[in-house]
């Protein structure tokens, strides 16, 4: 079995090197071998150039696609891996397209592992952990009211003006601030259309307590039953969203209401163009270490008293190997792979495990990965 990585960008270097150094057979495939040779050309000379027709010769029955390529790259991939008989792994959210090729999945017996790098992906095997622990519990009742909450973000480890820097390219980050948001907020629905109206304080259990600004993004309610969640549980507050330095709204004020302003291809054109120089401006130095803050926490009280609420918080920084980030995304995608090599999961489309065995085994994995890894027993 081959693992065919696709990909050799800033957030796939950490677990592909993983891969390989564990002696797996595994081939590169970069759009610029060049790159992919700086990153792992030490450790392999299995390095292609990035191309459709040249990986769909070289698969074999049983091989596995790793896509860290843009998004929009994942379903045709994951389509070649169903004609080839092969297994597909990505970190990124399942798209609806995605979602569509489960049966053709199940019925060629392949796994398609998506949401398996740090948000999503970590965040979800906290979810599931926390979410086993309060049914295990003795303090769980059906009538418990419960809020869960889930917030992640990537942060530079020193402060700038901009509160704010850039792995890599801006665009991603600046085109989520136009998308809508839903959670759960005091047992009624919260729709957001400018994720800047909805920011709020939240205060951090690291080792030294500490405040950010958050706000809630993408559809947050499908995830409930993917954590599953009872029908039946009166769920208070539900939400996972995005962590910001405080100050960060006041830096980005300016910017938020212009991007509220763009639309059609003026609007993309100018997005691009405020990419490109928030990139020249407020992109990592080399060697400038990023810092990764995610908490998940369920709490369920009865009658306004606390009866159970624990807390996965988790603090990383870069360091002399890399980035906190690229370590955090790939790091789990290489677990992934190792999960399907291995057949430890079902066939068909599916988000990071929920099985606990595995997620005991994934968390006691990236413990390694992170300077600071803690479950908090508020009560």
């Amino acid at each position: 079995m081959t693992i065919h990585w696709c990909g050799a960008g800033l957030s796939a270097i950490p677990g592909l090197r993983r891969l390989i150094k564990e002696e797996y057979d595994v081939v590169v495939w970069n759009r610029t071998p060049a790159k992919a040779n700086a990153a792992v050309g030490d450790i392999t000379n299995k390095i292609r150039v990035f191309d459709k027709g040249l990986l769909q010769d070289c698969l074999q029955k049983g091989d596995i696609i790793v896509s860290m390529l843009p998004a929009d790259w994942h379903v045709p991939l994951a389509s070649l891996a169903i004609s080839k008989n092969a297994h597909f792994v990505s970190s990124s959210y399942i798209a609806p397209e995605m979602r569509i090729l489960d049966n053709e999945f199940k019925k060629a017996k392949l796994v398609c592992i998506n949401e398996v790098g740090l948000d999503p992906g970590i965040d979800h095997l906290m979810a599931h952990k926390l979410v086993t622990d309060y049914r295990q519990s003795e303090n769980y009742n059906i009538e418990n009211e419960l809020s869960f909450l889930s917030y992640c973000g990537g942060i530079p480890k020193f402060e700038n003006v901009f509160k704010y820097k850039f792995s890599w390219s801006p665009l991603g980050v600046l085109k989520a601030l136009k998308s809508p948001s839903k959670s759960l907020r005091n047992f009624e629905e919260f729709n957001v259309a400018r994720p800047w109206d909805a920011i709020s304080s939240y205060e951090a259990p690291l080792e030294q307590a500490e405040t950010f600004e958050v706000y809630p993004n993408r559809d947050s309610l499908p995830f409930m039953r993917d954590y599953k969640f009872d029908p039946a549980w009166k769920v208070k507050d539900f939400v996972r969203g995005t962590l910001r330095l405080n100050g960060w709204s006041i830096a980005w004020k300016d910017i938020f209401k212009e991007i509220e302003g763009l639309t059609g291809k003026a609007g993309e054109t100018r997005l691009k163009k405020m990419s490109d120089q928030f990139w020249s401006e407020n992109a990592y130095d080399k060697n400038e270490p990023d810092r990764v803050v995610l908490c998940v926490s369920l709490k369920a009280t009865m009658k306004n008293s606390t009866k159970w609420h624990k807390t996965f918080v988790m603090d990383a920084w870069g360091d002399s190997e890399g980035s906190a980030m690229s370590r955090l995304v790939s790091q789990p995608v290489s677990l992934a792979v190792e999960a399907v090599l291995q057949g430890k999961l079902e066939a068909g489309v599916q988000a990071a495990p929920n099985d606990m065995k595995i997620v005991d085994n994934w968390l006691t994995k990236i413990d390694n990965l992170a300077q600071y890894l803690k479950v908090i027993h508020h009560n």
